[in-house]
């Protein structure tokens, strides 16, 4: 993750007094501890959720559960509900969120790696869109996601 991005993320979200919350699940983690590195993140990072699973995403995050049963919970419409009710459940005009694989699941008939993510402010969709990429390595795939969500979404603080 480049600094410049976190600067301008830290200085838009602080100089418009806004705060932001993250629902992740393929990047278990890594955009909230990026965000958290920010210069000020205290003042605009609330908080944020990690749900690996269906059931998780279900229980805490009101996704749609017949719709994240047929997709595997990987679908442009699962990480729009996971960014509208992180932003809810955590009082934050942003709501950013991310699902997909970063390793082949064969058995699913994954041979890629990609990611849907979503981006809501005030419980609109600004951006929903995919991530793919061909790297290995399920470290490298997961950074290359969180750095892509977070240049998107510093995109739309202009």
């Amino acid at each position: 993750m480049k600094k410049t991005t976190l600067k301008i993320l830290s200085n838009r979200l602080v100089g418009q007094k806004e705060t932001i919350a993250v629902a992740e699940s393929v990047t278990a983690g890594l955009v909230i501890t990026t965000l958290s590195r920010a210069v000020n993140a205290t003042s605009f990072l609330q908080g944020g959720i990690i749900v690996y699973n269906l059931g998780q995403k279900t229980k805490h995050l009101d996704v749609n559960p017949i719709h994240a049963d047929e997709t595997n919970c990987v679908s442009p419409e699962i990480a729009v509900q996971m960014a509208a009710e992180v932003s809810r459940k955590f009082c934050s005009q942003w709501g950013i969120a991310i699902t997909g694989y970063a390793v082949p699941v064969p058995a699913l008939k994954i041979k890629s790696c990609f990611a849907y993510y979503a981006i809501v402010k005030n419980g609109e969709t600004v951006l929903a869109s995919v991530l793919e990429t061909r790297l290995t390595g399920q470290g490298r795939v997961q950074q290359y996601f969180v750095d892509n969500l977070l240049d998107s979404f510093a995109r739309q603080l202009f």
